[in-house]
């Protein structure tokens, strides 16, 4: 059995603690952290699962691999001590992961693993087979209702108001790692995209703030020297209006290939 730590348990915590304790082929549910422990030990209760809470820092006594679905600020917390351990973390805070690289060589250096899956995107197994190639660029565009962007810190370092809209606004274009940094709790997307492509400096991302979509959209443009593709999604927001549904579906869907008979995919 594998044994897996969810660190944070909110909208996407939830539904995997959920799944976890239900039962998946190889998988149980051996640990988790959140900042709330009352809260989170009443939640458990209620939902009648038995899961310890500990700190971030005991994950590799409990666990073989952890998921962090947590703030952006506790990534270093949640994925150094399981990689000085040699073990996997699975990272949704992939714009986060951008500013570490010390990080990606800690697991190199102690046979750790870093997973960042498919998320609220698609295609990356696309775009991880071009960059076995040559890609010449990546754009992602993305189209979010204006209150998911609310707080972002590039809206209000810049002050960029996205209340009363009554037309599409772009509050921002650059490149995917300005992006991760200027709206840390909406594209984290953007920052897989360029982790599974040409890199957080030459993926162009467009930010919309757009009234009259209810999902949160994107589409992303490839141009390479194996292909040329364009792929959009919507998706339907979770409980958090910043992530979607398929987030956390993602990550089961990723916890069931370590022990799949057949893996379907790059």
């Amino acid at each position: 059995m594998t044994r897996v730590a969810i660190a944070g348990l909110g909208a996407i915590g939830r539904v995997l603690a959920r799944a976890l304790a239900n039962g998946m082929p190889g998988l149980v549910l051996s640990a988790a952290a959140t900042r709330g422990r009352a809260k989170a030990q009443a939640w458990l209760d209620g939902e009648g699962i038995a899961c310890p809470l500990v700190e971030p820092e005991a994950f590799p006594d409990h666990a073989d691999i952890a998921i962090e679905c947590a703030p952006s600020a506790a990534l270093e917390r949640i994925c150094r001590p399981m990689l000085e351990a040699g073990k996997t973390v699975m990272v949704l805070s992939a714009g986060a992961l951008l500013e570490r690289p010390d990080l990606i060589a800690l697991a190199t250096a102690r046979g750790g693993q870093i997973i960042v899956p498919t998320g609220a995107l698609l295609g990356l197994d696309a775009v991880t087979a071009a960059a076995e190639g040559q890609i010449q660029s990546v754009l992602m565009t993305t189209r979010k209702p204006p209150r998911s962007l609310l707080g972002a810190p590039y809206l209000e370092a810049n002050g960029i108001s996205v209340e009363g809209l009554n037309a599409p606004k772009r509050v921002f274009s650059g490149n995917a790692r300005e992006a991760a940094a200027g709206f840390p709790a909406n594209v984290n997307v953007a920052a897989a995209l360029s982790l599974a492509g040409i890199g957080p400096d030459r993926t162009v991302v467009e930010i919309w703030a757009d009234p009259s979509v209810e999902r949160n959209c994107h589409r992303i443009e490839v141009e390479s020297d194996s292909a040329r593709f364009s792929l959009t999604i919507e998706n339907i927001p979770s409980e958090n209006p910043r992530t979607g549904r398929i987030t956390a579906l993602s990550v089961l869907a990723a916890l069931r290939k370590l022990h799949a008979p057949l893996r379907v995919g790059t």
